[in-house]
């Protein structure tokens, strides 16, 4: 989930984390259990190692077989448009011997040079040939097409690789006539032939290669990230372009299946979490004068609906924001708000916001503005909104207009702050919060961000003790020791880390005994601590469970269960987590993210089920390979 730019980004930090789990967009491989766990992208594919090696030789791939980048990316660059040395001698990533070796094609045949002593085959003639014959002559004609596309004479080499065909229906053969079609972008033509050859032989990788390329030129996505995920195993992710093209699918997929969600996406609001966060980005405030408890609202009145709303937050729950928003509504359109008018586009455009309704959330916002210019807090939220959308100078400009109406609220700088910290410009976003600190002491979440700030700079000394004044000022607020367990957690102190993560979720709980919202951030931290620290998986899910329970539709908490299924192993059910995720998130970039983890989950399914011997549903090793 991305975080909102009013929210309080430590918040998002679990997520960062979250995604960052397996490596950042890279691909990394390691064993457990005698399995081999490869990410890309932040998603697990479990690869089978094969029989031990003898004399205690490491299932690893050695490090000859790891390609830099630039010789990776040339051995795409062949596999989809040109013929490799490789398939005019051997079969490169032909399947594994049980030896662990790779078997090669027989020696290529002497052929003649002369091209007049080339036989011409027809689906007639061939049928009176013999078979040593039929073999004889279909090495000489690959020879001589071989030549013909080292020429760039594509139709005489589609015409010799044709007659080669009819003699003996080898992969290689299709699969050469197809890089005859990839030079001239014949790609119905390319999928056709690669088909036939995957047909022959199902882990020719190169072939795989040939149909994703092919594949994502028609845009036919799915098919392609199959191919290329398919190809990336067989290959045990020794290719770095092909990975890299995994991923690229991954996020094309993603995004335009983004769109069409979007499209369809019912407008409401997101996890009493989510909404708390972001709402406790602002200075709590008394209710304003004339909507005070004590005031004396008609019924049913516009102001009375206004203070029912605002009324209605307070309690911090799911109930209570539903509530909040529809009183909103209902004081606008009964209107009679008189002073509050602009007040009430205020909040209901911060809800419709919330909702991912931007663009009847920026209407409300400049309708408050244009009631009442001297209002900061809509043009704050308004810079929110502008910087959620990557308008990063329309951002910075409702930030100096905010300055000039009012250049003594600390809101401003904490937002602005907010805004420098997501775009890493950490110096400004330091110097910001600290001066909403001087404007007002008493606001925790600047002394919070100030610390995390201080950590992206490196100063990791001024970021703990800035957490330790937290403490002793702020020892009754939950937030303190939530977002401290964080860093401590990102320094691997695990004990420290999970200590404070439980006195936050204690405090949440006697929270809700008072009658308020519990958040489950805390819960979702230690699910995170045990698995890193004890790789505890039981009593990681059993932390997010009762995280979903108190809050069902956060986000985190369901991207955080379906990437410890993943761990796991359990890819069908980490795929339902996926798909829940994108279905909860907000705006186009969290569903895209959450997107891109189900579709690479998905992908691997299928993958399993076309090569059950490459994968391992679940990640049970045999007895003697774990110790």
């Amino acid at each position: 989930m991305a975080n909102p730019s009013g929210s309080i980004v430590p918040s998002a930090s679990t997520w960062d984390r979250l995604t960052a789990w397996y490596g950042d967009n890279k691909v990394v491989a390691w064993t457990i259990a005698g399995v081999t766990v490869v990410a890309v992208g932040g998603s697990i594919y479990y690869l089978s190692s094969g029989p031990a090696q003898k004399d205690g030789a490491s299932s690893r791939p050695s490090s000859r077989a790891k390609k830099s980048k630039k010789k990776a990316k040339a051995d795409l660059e062949k596999a989809e448009t040109g013929l490799g040395k490789e398939e005019e001698d051997v079969r490169a990533g032909a399947k594994a011997g049980d030896d662990g070796g790779f078997k090669t094609a027989p020696p290529k045949p002497q052929v003649a040079e002369e091209s007049d002593e080339l036989p011409e085959i027809s689906e007639e003639s061939v049928t009176s040939l013999s078979e040593s014959q039929r073999k004889e002559y279909a090495g000489k004609l690959k020879a001589a097409g071989n030549k013909a596309y080292g020429s760039k004479d594509y139709n005489k080499a589609i015409d010799l690789y044709g007659q080669a065909i009819l003699c003996k229906a080898d992969a290689v053969f299709y699969s050469n006539r197809a890089a005859c079609w990839n030079a001239m972008s014949n790609w119905e033509k390319v999928i056709e032939d690669t088909t036939a050859a995957i047909n022959i032989d199902p882990e020719y990788v190169k072939a795989l290669n040939r149909r994703a390329n092919a594949y994502e030129q028609e845009s036919m996505f799915s098919e392609a990230l199959l191919d290329y995920t398919a190809s990336c195993i067989i290959d045990q992710f020794r290719n770095e372009a092909s990975a890299q093209s995994v991923e690229r699918l991954l996020k094309k997929l993603a995004e335009s299946k983004a769109k069409t969600i979007l499209e369809g996406k019912t407008k409401k609001l997101p996890s009493p979490t989510f909404v708390s966060n972001y709402l406790q980005s602002f200075r709590a405030r008394d209710l304003p004068e004339g909507l005070d408890d004590a005031a004396d609202l008609s019924e049913e009145s516009g102001p009375w609906y206004l203070r029912k709303g605002l009324q209605a937050i307070q309690h911090k729950t799911g109930e209570g924001y539903t509530e909040a928003s529809e009183a909103f509504d209902q004081a606008i359109s009964i209107g009679g708000l008189d002073s509050h008018e602009a007040y009430a586009y205020n909040m209901r455009g911060t809800f419709r916001y919330l909702k991912g309704d931007n663009d009847a959330a920026l209407d409300d916002l400049n309708r408050s503005i244009e009631l009442d210019p001297s209002l900061v807090q809509s043009y704050v939220k308004r810079a929110s909104m502008h910087l959620e959308q990557s308008k990063r100078d329309e951002a910075a400009q409702d930030f100096e207009l905010a300055t000039s109406h009012s250049p003594s609220d600390p809101d401003i700088f904490y937002h602005r702050a907010q805004l420098h910290f997501i775009l890493s410009e950490f110096t400004e976003a330091a110097a910001d919060y600290q001066k909403s600190i001087d404007l007002d002491p008493k606001f925790i979440f600047s002394h919070i961000q100030l610390g995390v700030t201080q950590y992206k700079m490196g100063s990791v000394a001024s970021s703990m003790a800035t957490f330790r004044r937290c403490i002793k000022s702020f020892g009754d607020k939950s937030d303190v020791y939530n977002y401290y367990g964080e860093l401590l957690l990102d320094q691997q102190k695990f004990q420290e880390a999970v200590e404070k993560f439980e006195t936050a979720v204690e405090m949440e709980r006697k929270a809700v005994g008072e009658g308020g919202g519990m958040n489950v951030l805390p819960l979702i931290n230690k699910a995170l601590a045990l698995f890193q620290w004890k790789q505890d998986f039981a009593g990681a899910e059993a932390l997010c469970q009762k995280a979903l329970i108190i809050d069902p539709e956060c986000d985190i908490a369901v991207a955080t269960m379906a990437q410890l299924l993943l761990q796991q192993g359990k890819v069908t059910d980490a795929l339902q987590y996926f798909e829940r995720a994108a279905e909860l998130s907000r705006t186009e970039g969290e569903i895209v993210n959450a997107l891109s983890y189900a579709e690479a989950t998905r992908t691997q399914l299928e993958v399993q089920e076309k090569y059950p011997q490459l994968a391992i549903d679940e990640m049970q090793g045999d007895e003697s390979e774990t110790e």
